[in-house]
């Protein structure tokens, strides 16, 4: 083989590993960025806290792994106008008890883990789970979680319940803009208990028969047979 065949193999096989490697960095870089964007500053925490990109990357691709095993499903359209309603009831006492709201607001989030199929028990695992799909609004919850609510000041309190807000909206599905006729169907079923919890009829339900009417007051208790024998009377001796 003459050297200028050589040359020209070598040529070839630099130019193929070249490329190669430059494949493997753009594959790298755009899983990268696909982590990043999913993951946000959960992303960054993690690097920070495993002291490399490689072994946070690691470790987000596992937690992936273990939460698509998890089963984790939405919530059907009855249980997020409860928890619907649950929330609205946790807003309005935190007007006179903002501690105790603070606090049931926090029970209420992981009643909607536990129903959606979140690890409520494993602490822990249940906030790697969520920061696969609600790693934004899990960043504020994690901000929460060394307050003492029994000694926060009103506006910490405030803050904290917001952050909850967003993480129970999330795990809900009930954030503005999301859902469309979802929520529809939402504040439907709420309407709906709402109507029968007032005594109103349901919608496409017959409204309750109007109940006999009663006797004058003043009518000699007597007299009431009497009369209605003279009338049927009256009715048979009518001419047709």
């Amino acid at each position: 083989m003459s050297t200028g065949a050589v040359v020209g193999i070598i040529i070839v096989v630099i130019v193929i590993a070249a490329l190669v490697a430059a494949a493997v960095v753009a594959l790298g870089a755009l899983r990268r960025a696909r982590l990043h964007r999913q993951f946000g500053p959960e992303y960054d925490r993690l690097v920070d806290e495993r002291g490399s990109r490689k072994k946070a990357e690691a470790e987000l691709t596992d937690r992936q792994r273990r939460v698509e095993a998890l089963g984790i499903h939405e919530l059907t359209p009855e249980q997020q106008a409860s928890y619907s309603g649950d929330w609205t009831a946790v807003q309005e006492r935190f007007v006179d008890t903002p501690a105790e709201a603070v606090a049931a607001a926090n029970t209420l989030i992981w009643d909607v883990m536990r129903d959606r199929g979140y690890p409520a028990n494993d602490r822990n695992a249940s906030m790697d789970a969520l920061s696969v799909h609600h790693a934004r609004s899990l960043e504020g919850y994690r901000q929460t979680l060394q307050l003492r609510t029994e000694s926060a000041s009103t506006e910490q309190l405030r803050e904290a319940m917001i952050r909850y807000r967003s993480l129970f909206e999330d795990l809900t599905g009930l954030r503005e803009g999301r859902g469309g006729p979802g929520r529809d169907r939402v504040a439907e079923i709420r309407d709906r208990a709402a109507d029968s919890a007032n005594g109103e009829p349901t919608p496409g339900e017959p409204a309750p028969a109007p109940a006999p009417a009663e006797p004058a007051a003043d009518e000699p208790a007597a007299a009431r047979p009497a009369a209605a024998a003279e009338n049927a009377s009256r009715t048979a001796d009518t001419p047709r």
